[in-house]
C-alpha cells in the first residue's frame, strides 16, 4: 500500500488548515511555501478536496482556502480517498467475482481483515486531534 504523493500534500494542507481559526482562508501561495509543496500541484490537490467537500474556495482580495468543515469531521480516510480514490490492497476484495480464485483464496481473508482495519484507522482520525498533537509537538 502507498499513499500517492499527490494524497501527502493534501494531508499535509488539511492539517494546515486545521491548526488555524475556525473559518480562516489562507491563500494556496502561503499554503504552497509553508509546506514546500509546489504551487500548481497544490492547485490540483485543493480543487480535488473542494470537489469532496472537505475544502472551501473562494476567490478575490478576501480569498483563500479554508476547510469546508470542523476539522473534527475531517477523517484521514476522506481526504486519502478524496485523492487516491477508495483503499484496496488488492482489487479483488471489492470485487471478488473479478477473481477466479476467489472461491479457494487462502489469503482473502486476511487481505480483507488488514485492509478493514487500515480503512478504519484511517475514518477514526480526525484533522482536529491530529492538529492537537501537532501544536503539542511544536511548543
Amino acid at each position: 500500500m502507498h499513499f500517492t504523493r499527490q494524497a501527502d500534500y493534501g494531508l499535509r494542507t488539511v492539517l494546515y488548515l486545521a491548526g488555524l481559526e475556525a473559518g480562516e482562508s489562507v491563500a494556496t501561495s502561503k499554503i504552497a511555501r509553508d509546506q514546500h509543496i509546489p504551487t500548481s500541484f497544490l492547485a490540483k490537490i485543493v480543487s480535488q478536496l473542494a470537489i469532496a467537500g472537505v475544502l472551501r474556495t473562494a476567490r478575490g482580495a478576501r480569498g483563500g482556502v479554508s476547510l469546508a468543515r470542523p476539522a473534527a469531521r475531517i477523517s484521514v480516510l476522506d481526504v486519502v480517498q478524496a485523492i487516491d480514490g477508495p483503499i484496496e490492497l488488492v482489487h479483488c476484495l471489492d470485487d471478488p467475482e473479478d477473481c477466479i480464485f476467489s472461491q479457494a483464496c487462502s489469503i482473502q481473508q486476511t487481505l480483507q481483515e488488514a485492509q478493514q482495519a487500515l480503512r478504519g484507522s484511517l475514518a477514526s482520525t480526525d484533522f482536529a486531534s491530529l492538529a492537537s498533537k501537532q501544536a503539542v509537538m511544536l511548543s
